[in-house]
């Protein structure tokens, strides 16, 4: 095996995440995570962010299965993302990112590195800036004109 082994974060102890639920984390570096816990004992982490509408939501979605697939589906655009990979069923050019978990006595740990990237107008907008979105005023509306 090459390269160095991932740093682990741990998160929370097993008892705080109920099965078939998700509760958001965050990563030392801040990163938020959708943690989630299924019913035969498997954990998973995602990136929170929803790549559609931008809002840390992911913790919040529906956790079901796809054909047998561990799946959460978002509480806002209802995209369905398998928790093993974080594809989006719904568009496979869309990913959250993942994270590797593992459980270090009965704390849940989470690898502080990402395991697949999202590939999203979102990301892409945290990286450059868009022309068709208003740039953040310094001032409030108004606050240059005189009265």
């Amino acid at each position: 095996m090459t390269g160095a082994a991932p740093d682990w974060a741990p998160l929370c102890p097993l008892d705080a995440l109920p099965a078939d639920q998700g509760r958001a984390a965050l990563l030392p570096d801040g990163t938020g995570i959708a943690l989630f816990r299924l019913h035969s004992g498997e954990l998973h982490a995602l990136g929170n962010l929803d790549p559609f509408s931008g809002a840390p939501v992911i913790c919040h979605g529906i956790v079901g299965d796809r054909a047998g697939v561990p799946v959460v589906t978002g509480p806002l655009g209802k995209q369905t993302f398998e928790l093993a990979t974080g594809r989006c069923l719904e568009d496979d050019t869309v990913r959250l990112p993942t994270h590797d978990v593992r459980l270090s006595g009965h704390v849940i740990e989470v690898s502080t590195r990402r395991t697949a990237a999202c590939e999203t107008m979102a990301d892409m907008r945290e990286t450059k800036p868009d022309s068709s979105v208003p740039a953040h005023r310094s001032r409030p509306p108004g606050a240059d004109t005189e009265h």
